[in-house]
């Protein structure tokens, strides 16, 4: 056969070849429908755009489903994706799906909530028990040092926001001893049930003096349960940020939030996974940092930019 005969399959081969190799890192958030997540997203994507990479982006539908995170991660070691991104829903349930990735030699960067395994190349996340502090002394400084509060959780097991609330308790406990946390309900990323849990807390106390909510759905229930009762004396300290919660800072229905920084944590998280793929050493844990924010902060520039990233530039087109 002619040599010349032999070109045109060759070519279609090296096509077919550079198609199957082309290079992806997967990022697997708790979920997808919070502003958070999608802020997330558009870091990673500005990342592997940097580094050569495309993203291969996944989420349980809720929040608190460690078994189809387990799933995804699976899948993805399945396919032998370049790398993963990970946010563990459960810091224990996600170990052994983390490991096998790290024994096959795909590398793992954990953000925003913790594991328990050192098989991961680094983690990127919030100080969430300093957040937890940093909400603690504005409730209680807000609140006059003393009264009853409630803090409504999102889940038993997930290290983050267990961090935060250790990290409240704590620092209430020290700085202000005359604040009694009557209780500590979990609203299991559901708004409905954030609500329902802070209407009873309301109920079973109606002098309650303060609120802490420390995700993004606790505090949507939370604000809606303190709408429905015309709680408006109880002061609500937030946790994370989104068009409506902020919109009830400007009201006064929140008094201020801790808010974090989840592009810069999508971005870290993956350009630490090109790193190793290229065989430098990305920083084994980084703070991605957190901020308190008062109505009176809402026009400084770098308020604005933590808010309200333009992150559309990223997310069209995926």
């Amino acid at each position: 056969m002619s040599r010349k005969f032999l070109v045109i399959p060759m070519l279609l081969i090296a096509a077919s070849c550079a198609r199957n190799e082309k290079k992806t890192i997967g990022v697997v958030p708790k979920g997808a429908n919070h502003i958070f997540w999608q802020t997330v997203r558009a870091g990673a994507i500005k990342a592997g755009m940097e580094f050569g990479y495309e993203i291969e982006w996944n989420a349980p539908t809720m929040e608190i489903d460690s078994s189809r995170q387990i799933e995804i991660v699976d899948s993805m070691v399945n396919k032998r994706l370049s790398g993963i991104v990970l946010a563990p829903v459960d810091k224990k349930a996600l170990v052994a799906v983390v490991e096998r990735a790290a024994g096959l030699n795909i590398p793992v960067a954990i953000f925003d909530s913790g594991i328990d395994t050192q098989k991961r190349i680094t983690y990127v996340a919030t100080d969430n028990t300093e957040g937890g502090r940093m909400a603690a002394r504005r409730l209680g400084e807000i609140i006059g040092g003393k009264g009853k509060v409630a803090v409504i959780g999102f889940m038993a097991g997930s290290a983050s926001t267990m961090e935060r609330e250790h990290g409240f308790q704590d620092e209430m406990r020290l700085k202000f001893p005359e604040v009694n946390i009557v209780a500590m309900q979990f609203g299991m990323a559901d708004r409905a049930k954030s609500m329902a849990v802070t209407e009873n807390v309301l109920a079973a106390h109606p002098d309650l003096a303060g609120i802490f909510a420390d995700n993004e759905s606790s505090c949507d229930g939370a604000v809606s349960a303190l709408k429905a009762r015309k709680a408006t004396k109880v002061k609500m300290v937030a946790f994370d940020a989104n068009d409506q919660l902020i919109a009830e800072l400007k009201s006064g229905l929140i008094d201020s939030i801790v808010v974090q920084n989840p592009f810069k944590m999508g971005y870290e998280s993956t350009k630490a996974v090109a790193m190793k793929l290229r065989g430098e050493t990305p920083v084994a844990q980084m703070d991605s940092g957190a901020t308190l924010v008062k109505k009176e902060d809402l026009d400084k520039p770098e308020i604005k930019e933590l808010l309200f990233p333009d992150i559309q530039q990223y997310l069209k087109g995926h």
